[in-house]
């Protein structure tokens, strides 16, 4: 696997010897000093460039990175909309192991991109343009205090979709039910969030899909969450549900107590009840 002074040379001669490459710049976990440092780190490059469609036009110039094994060019794929508007990006898994994902942005969108992350660092400047950023920091992904209606939509949410996990599994639709388990999962995520939040004055990022989670919760807590991952069969998944349920409660009313939200209990102890009712319907049931 090559190091990281190879791939950052390697990216830095390239742009070195391509006059319409004009600044480098990086952001991602490895400009983030709180990410743990292991071999899956991406290195997440930008190049600020004149004349884009000339880079597309001729794709065999990002053959210099190295042997890949596959590439995504998200903005040329029909089954997924492009997101980047006038930017193009080429994600790149090397047969070493490396993951570049590098970004080709027109110059006219430098003061944009300086601004849009703050983990955001430049590399190299051909034309010293680029005034000195901040220090890289995570704060733009720092967990963001709840209002009032945002507890309020993610309690009404979280119960509300268990109800369409109930009928998915009364009516044996695994896949119909583990989707909006999925739904319901991030509605518990979101609360978590919020009371690790609370814990750490909003000053930590949770990373993309909670993944650095574990750290903030108490290990019972974090073990609850686990459960909440079910096998695919009923009885799994309608045990994963009930923990989901309680886990839920549990943390929204420790997140309303801090902000003297309302918790929507008797709402809460309805949908529950209505819950534990489907679950004991017989499947040759003609009402509920």
């Amino acid at each position: 696997m090559r190091s990281v002074d190879q791939i950052m040379n390697l990216v830095l001669a390239v742009a070195k010897a391509d006059n319409r490459i004009r600044a480098v710049g990086m952001n991602g976990s490895r400009t983030n000093a709180n990410a743990p440092v292991d071999p899956f780190m991406d290195y997440d490059i930008a190049f600020l460039v004149n004349d884009i469609q000339s880079f597309m036009k001729d794709t065999g110039w990002i053959d210099v990175f190295g042997e890949r094994i596959i590439m995504q060019t998200p903005e040329d794929m029909k089954l997924f909309p492009p997101e980047l508007g006038n930017r193009f990006s080429y994600l790149m898994l090397f047969t070493d192991g490396n993951r570049i994902d590098l970004t080709l942005v027109p110059i006219e969108e430098m003061e944009i991109y300086l601004n849009e992350d703050s983990l955001t660092k430049i590399v190299l400047d051909k034309d010293n343009r680029i005034s000195e950023l901040p220090f890289p920091t995570d704060q733009d992904y720092w967990v963001k205090p709840p209002t009032a209606a945002f507890f309020a939509d993610c309690c009404n949410e979280f119960w509300w979709v268990t109800t369409y996990v109930a009928k998915g599994l009364w009516r044996c639709e695994m896949l119909y039910a583990m989707g909006h388990m999925n739904l319901v999962r991030s509605m518990l995520r979101k609360m978590l969030e919020w009371h690790v939040g609370i814990e750490t004055n909003f000053k930590i990022s949770v990373g993309k899909n909670g993944k650095y989670l574990k750290r903030y919760l108490q290990e019972d807590t974090w073990y609850q969450l686990l459960q909440t991952y079910p096998e695919g069969n009923n009885d799994s998944c309608w045990r994963a549900l009930f923990v989901m349920c309680e886990l839920f409660e549990k943390t929204s009313q420790l997140v309303a107590n801090v902000y003297d939200f309302t918790y929507p209990r008797q709402e809460a102890q309805q949908v529950l009840e209505f819950l534990q009712h489907v679950k004991k319907l017989p499947n040759d049931a003609t009402e509920i």
